[in-house]
């Protein structure tokens, strides 16, 4: 979307679309992906891959990190609520600054990702996490795609801050 309309043509409508067109994208690829895996995956089961990853069926019940993911069942409602009340904050700035392409860009990417993990904790009670980067014994916790969306997003609006701030200078 950044790459589509750069140079603020088109109206704040269409970059409102792109975006929400975006999200749809990131939440239906997630989505998929984790269909494949609860399909093709019992829990715990992996495929190497490389030295450094593998896929593997690991379930989430916590947020980032597995946060929370021993609490009982109350956080599947909280981190769902969450990702809710977020993506209706998001759209809202979509709204406010249909002109700033990366910011909106950003925040479409997490919106994606937010809601592709509300389904699955909707549908599911956890959320289906399936890449598995691992190094010298060290092994980073499984993540799935609309987890790559959100830190791509939140990337992006790091970048876009740092951007904005030097132009004021």
């Amino acid at each position: 979307m950044v790459a589509l309309d750069t140079a603020g043509k088109g109206s704040p409508g269409r970059t409102i679309a792109l975006c929400l067109v975006w999200a749809v994208i990131i939440m239906a690829a997630d989505q998929w992906t984790k269909e494949l895996i609860l399909r093709n995956y019992q829990l715990g089961e992996a495929t190497h891959i490389t030295g450094f990853f593998n896929i593997v069926r690991a379930h989430n019940t916590g947020a980032a990190f597995s946060f929370l993911s021993n609490a009982g069942g109350w956080q599947r409602w909280l981190f769902t609520g969450i990702g809710v009340v977020a993506s209706v904050f998001i759209i809202w700035q979509l709204y406010k600054h249909p002109t700033q392409k990366l910011f909106c860009f950003a925040l479409a990417s997490i919106m994606g990702g937010a809601v592709g993990n509300v389904v699955d904790r909707l549908m599911h009670g956890y959320v289906v996490d399936f890449l598995d980067f691992h190094a010298m014994g060290w092994h980073f916790p499984a993540f799935n795609v609309a987890d790559s969306a959100i830190t791509m997003g939140a990337i992006c609006l790091i970048l876009d801050e740092l951007m904005r701030a030097r132009r004021e200078r």
